[in-house]
């Protein structure tokens, strides 16, 4: 993970710095990893919650009228 830069300019505001930090940061998603990793996640609901985004992602993907996605991985 390559580590999150802000050029503050002397005459730039900080709150203006702080909110390109924290977009920055939801775009690397770094909160999502925090709170992923806030709490011990049992492997068997690490999959379950995997393959409910997965068939989310397909719903959406057919809503679409596309193709499955290049990631598709079938259930068993």
């Amino acid at each position: 993970m390559t580590p999150i830069k802000v050029r503050i300019e002397k005459a730039e505001n900080l709150d203006r710095a702080l909110r390109q930090f924290k977009r920055l940061c939801n775009d690397a998603g770094i909160f999502r990893e925090l709170k992923r990793n806030a709490a011990y996640e049992k492997p068997s609901e690490r999959r379950r919650r995997e393959d409910q985004q997965r068939d989310k992602n397909i719903r959406a993907y057919q809503r679409m009228g596309r193709r499955k996605p290049r990631s598709f991985r079938p259930k068993f």
